[in-house]
């Protein structure tokens, strides 16, 4: 049985092709004429006129990986899955890894620096008052509540969107409370056991990330068979616990967790499969900005000098069609996507 499919052999434009020729990605910006077709250890490639042969699992991966994302109406705002959106990361923590402590104990200029990005043409801020780090101190949840709620109150008067990002349902319940509007939550709903109730019961937007042991915060490392297959099968396996507990599957957005357990060759192969996950049905996200991947790739770089890095995974996400794209970096890599767009919007009309 057909495990999973990757969209290759992409082309600039379906204009001129026969019919049936080319696929659309998700309803986005992306065509396509050929699938990887993975089962078990083969694999083949198959112009995608030809991928209802293979089986009913591969007409149903297909199915989803065409069909278009519908956009989330979220208040007075929309959040788009036509083209790659940015979500720009703030922390008000004193140790994450990239920008801890320059907003702790100061919600208005975490504000300010949110408002910065969303002029700057992110389309969320997603924020976190705990670090996910490797190694770091889980935060009691009244002092994470204590450090985000400001911030989002903030955020919310002026027309932000904010997404929570958090573990815990009791900091996800009084971040929306406060105006946030979606959980991105790194374990996929399964550090805190009341955590899938309150996404229900709240009806809200929900990032699942991948996490090969979210009890123990997600960093610890695995063997992987084939580390995309595997990663695929255990969020579509995740996908189907939190439908069942209540939450819409349109409301399901999907993160394949670079740097969360795994190696620099499993991270690697995870953006380049990451087209794959577009066989789940869901919008996907990427964040991929100042991680350990590109100081490994370039002697050692620090945090701070991981600009052109995250630049460069960022586009390469924007090629594989995801929807939305976890930066720390948002006006440099806006402008990034705005000349991918235009490189894109040309492609299409021909030459």
């Amino acid at each position: 049985m057909v495990d999973y499919l990757r969209p290759v052999r992409f082309v600039d434009t379906p204009v001129g092709l026969p019919d049936g020729e080319v696929a659309r990605l998700a309803g986005g910006m992306l065509w396509f004429s050929a699938y990887e077709v993975t089962a078990g250890a083969d694999r083949i490639t198959v112009p995608v006129a030809e991928i209802d042969r293979h089986g009913v699992r591969a007409a149903a991966l297909h199915a989803r990986i065409v069909a278009p994302r519908a956009p989330l109406v979220l208040g007075d705002r929309t959040l788009r899955f036509d083209q790659p959106q940015v979500a720009g990361i703030l922390n008000v923590t004193p140790d994450s890894f990239s920008d801890g402590g320059r907003h702790v104990d100061d919600p208005a200029a975490a504000a300010a620096t949110g408002t910065d990005m969303l002029a700057a043409g992110a389309a969320l801020v997603d924020l976190g008052g705990e670090s996910t780090r490797p190694g770091a101190t889980t935060v009691w949840e009244g002092d994470e509540i204590a450090r985000t709620v400001p911030v989002i109150e903030r955020l919310a008067a002026g027309g932000a969107l904010v997404s929570i990002d958090t573990r815990k349902a009791a900091v996800m319940e009084a971040a929306l409370a406060a105006g946030a509007r979606i959980v991105n939550d790194v374990s996929a709903l399964l550090w805190d056991a009341g955590a899938l109730a309150v996404v229900a019961r709240a009806g809200c937007p929900v990032v699942l990330m991948h996490s090969p042991d979210p009890d123990k915060g997600g960093h610890g490392r695995v063997t992987y068979r084939d580390v995309v297959g595997d990663v695929f099968a255990w969020l579509e396996t995740r996908i189907d616990a939190v439908v069942a507990g209540g939450v819409a599957r349109e409301r399901i957005m999907v993160d394949p967790g670079i740097g969360f357990g795994k190696s620099l060759a499993d991270n690697l192969a995870l953006v380049n499969g990451l087209a794959t996950f577009h066989g789940l049905g869901c919008p996907v996200m990427l964040g991929a900005s100042r991680k350990r991947m590109i100081g490994a790739l370039s002697n050692e770089a620090p945090v701070a000098e991981r600009l052109g890095g995250s630049i460069a995974l960022a586009l390469r996400g924007a090629d594989a069609g995801a929807q939305l794209l976890r930066v720390h970096d948002a006006p440099e890599t806006v402008q990034a996507l705005r000349i991918w767009r235009g490189l894109r919007d040309r492609a299409l009309v021909g030459r």
